[in-house]
């Protein structure tokens, strides 16, 4: 797999440290953020923009859907395609509001995110 940069915004640090750790070893530059205001924080600070967001819904301080609204209303970060990862039971639903790009259900498999990657960046 080509050396893809990625965001995993996952306020859970078990499930974002496992997610950083396995797209790793699949070959990407991956940066973890605990909640959509660290990801915004981090995205309007880096020179090399991610190619792709995976993104939890359910977080403190700023959850995912409050992320994809202020990253839809910055031109610089509004076309990074995003894919939901989430233990929602209408994740789907939930994605297609957010206008994301796909989702995944938690637990993600490895397949599912190669396949996201292949995707998307």
């Amino acid at each position: 797999m080509k050396r893809h940069k990625l965001l995993v915004v996952e306020d859970d640090t078990e499930i974002r440290e496992a997610l950083v750790e396995l797209l790793e070893e699949q070959g990407c530059d991956v940066v973890g953020a605990s909640n959509g205001e660290r990801a915004l924080a981090w995205l309007r600070s880096t020179e090399a923009l991610p190619c792709l967001i995976l993104l939890d819904l359910m977080m403190p301080v700023m959850d995912g859907h409050a992320f994809r609204e202020a990253q839809c209303q910055d031109p610089a970060l509004a076309n990074i395609p995003v894919v939901v990862v989430s233990a929602y039971r209408d994740v789907q639903g939930n994605a297609e509001k957010l206008n994301a790009a796909s989702f995944i259900k938690k637990p993600p498999r490895l397949e599912d995110l190669v396949s996201a990657i292949a995707q998307h960046c």
